[in-house]
């Protein structure tokens, strides 16, 4: 099994994105690497992790990142941690791992 099918998984409606969220960044970067002991992708956006608003932060850059709406994502799981699963509505797991695998070298 590669490090993709670690952090990519099937859903019914669409696919699940394990994520490392660093808040409060300089700049947003996704993917920005992959996180081999916590087997997630990593992100990092400039919002605080307060009021919601590096959740928010996540949304939309994951939704950017796949082409997709921001009301196609949704953070299923770990809305109040840094380490997240995020849903993506509609989209296949091709997609998705052709994506992250473009833009990281090492998956």
């Amino acid at each position: 099994m590669g490090k993709i099918e670690k952090i990519v998984k099937k859903h019914k409606n669409g696919a699940l994105l394990n994520l490392f969220v660093t808040p409060s960044s300089r700049n947003t970067i996704f993917p920005a690497g992959f996180n081999s002991w916590r087997k997630c992708i990593e992100i990092h956006v400039p919002s605080p992790n307060i009021d919601n608003k590096a959740n928010k932060d996540v949304i939309l850059t994951v939704a950017d990142f796949f082409d997709k709406s921001f009301k196609d994502v949704f953070v299923l799981k770990g809305s109040k941690k840094r380490e997240k699963t995020v849903f993506v509505k509609d989209i296949s797991i091709d997609f998705v791992s052709n994506r992250l695998r473009e833009s990281l070298n090492e998956l």
